[in-house]
């Protein structure tokens, strides 16, 4: 693979090793730093970014195996649907530390680009990734907002 289809534009990964993680591909190599490094094994849900619409977590994802268009944070900033995230996530303080809210706004606008009202057990299913700051009564607050709005 010597391209990589990210935010819409294709990106070259010449010199990039085929096993290196799709974390460290779009933060080192393409300087798309939003996605962040947390557990390295797949399970705090930091690295989240979408593959063809879907979230997925690329910290233990080899970048060989990328098949389908990356999309980061910095990708959805013009979205209006992640513009209403972000404004719900303020509304509702969402973020503590904030750490890990790319990954947690990334796995939001996936779920409700999907299901546009979800429900809280819809919530819970698609939201598992970890907050160290156990904001995950005003995470599912905001996405209920966006989703009545």
């Amino acid at each position: 693979m010597d391209t990589l289809r990210v935010n819409g534009e294709t990106r070259s990964l010449a010199g990039v090793a085929p096993d290196t993680p799709l974390l460290w591909v779009l933060r080192d190599e393409l300087g798309l730093t939003a996605t962040k490094f947390g557990c390295g094994v797949a399970a705090c849900g930091a690295c989240t970014v979408h593959l063809n619409g879907e979230a997925t977590r690329c910290c233990v994802l080899p970048v060989s195996a990328v098949q389908a268009p990356v999309t980061t944070m910095e990708g959805l900033q013009s979205d209006p649907l992640m513009q209403r995230l972000q404004a719900a996530w303020l509304r509702m303080q969402v973020p503590q530390c904030g750490y890990c809210q790319t990954g947690m706004l990334m796995a939001a606008h996936a779920l409700l680009r999907s299901n546009p009202r979800p429900d809280d057990v819809a919530i819970d299913a698609a939201i598992t990734n970890l907050c160290r700051c156990g904001t995950y009564g005003r995470i599912r607050a905001a996405i209920r907002w966006v989703a009545s709005a």
